[in-house]
Order: structure tokens, then C-alpha cells, then sequence
């Protein structure tokens, strides 16, 4: 007996879906690995914590990068997260003509509480198989800021977990410093 298999749909289907309205212009949905996967509801301090990593990263951009906030990246053919924050190469046409894609990304953060298995086990997979320098998930559930570094198949080599006293620098761009117990605050 052949199992039964999933129907994986492509980022051509996924945008294809959009467009003939199977998926509703407000549908807060997300393609990873094939599947359209549902992102909760934004409670108050994840959109907090998101609105002061937007601040920081602004203020220290000068230039040397775009901010993407909640935008898509495309970083293989089934899949288009939605990650919170990017730092992104600058790019003349501001992406308008693409979506960035993994070489784009100097920095990826998800800000996780209910979504801190997905983001984990599902999301950085992912993000390390495409190539993606460097991830943060900002754990709110723990107050923690874990930092994931040196991309490989199976997600990345290097993980540190910062704390409240701790100071979060992106690779890229070591001068830019968050503060984890500002960023971390009720």
C-alpha cells in the first residue's frame, strides 16, 4: 500500500492563491516548507518588543541597510516566512520587483511566544538550509534573545542565549547594540 502524501504548494501557488482570492487579503498565513501555515494573533508585548527592535534598527541604519518589517523572504521554492524584523542589503528598486531572498538577509529576528516551537523546530530548519547568516529568536516566554549563527543543512552550527544584562550585536554590523533587558521589558 503507497502512502498517502501531501500536496506542497509552491510559492508561484501561494502568490496564485492571492490573487484569485482563495486567500483573502487579510489572511495572516505564511508559506513554509509547502504548507500555509496560520501566524497567531500579535498580543501587545510582541508587538512591542517588535516596535523597539524597528527603533534601534532604524536609528543605527545610516544607510548600510533596509529595515523589513513582517514583509515576506523567499527562501526556496515551497517556502515565504514572514519573519518580524530584516535587516536587508540596500537595493535600488527597494524590492520592488522580488521578494528578498536569503543572500539579501544580514540579519532575521522572530519575535516568538506562542509560535516558539514553530519558530524552532520548523522556521530555523529552514532559514539554515537557505543560507540565512545569522537568526534571532526573541523569546518571550523565557525573556531570552537566542542567537543562531554558521548556517548549515540541518539549521546552525553556533547558538548563544543572551539574558537581561546581556547586549545582542549583529554580525554585520557588530557597532549596533540592543540591549536585551530594554528590549525584554513589560
Amino acid at each position: 500500500m503507497i502512502a498517502p502524501t501531501k500536496h506542497r504548494f509552491t510559492v508561484v501557488d501561494y502568490h496564485r492563491m492571492a490573487e484569485t482570492g482563495v486567500l483573502s487579503p487579510d489572511a495572516r498565513v505564511e508559506l513554509l516548507n509547502g504548507e500555509i501555515i496560520d501566524l497567531s494573533p500579535i498580543g501587545p508585548f510582541h508587538g512591542g518588543v517588535t516596535k523597539y527592535l524597528i527603533d534601534v534598527f532604524s536609528g543605527a541604519a545610516k544607510s548600510r541597510w533596509k529595515l523589513s518589517v513582517q514583509d515576506p523572504v523567499c527562501i526556496d521554492e515551497h517556502s515565504q516566512p514572514q519573519p518580524d524584523v530584516m535587516l536587508l542589503r540596500p537595493a535600488a528598486d527597494f524590492y520592488r520587483r522580488r521578494h528578498p531572498q536569503p543572500k539579501d538577509v544580514f540579519l532575521l529576528i522572530e519575535v516568538a511566544d506562542t509560535s516558539l516551537e514553530q519558530d524552532r523546530e520548523v522556521k530555523l530548519p529552514a532559514y539554515g538550509r537557505a543560507g540565512i547568516a545569522e537568526v534571532w529568536i526573541v523569546n518571550l516566554n523565557e525573556l531570552t534573545v537566542e542567537v543562531h549563527r554558521e548556517p548549515h543543512f540541518e539549521g546552525y552550527a553556533a547558538r548563544t542565549v543572551l539574558k537581561v544584562g546581556d547586549h545582542a550585536r549583529p554580525a554585520a554590523f557588530p557597532d549596533v547594540v540592543v540591549d536585551v533587558a530594554e528590549l525584554l521589558k513589560r
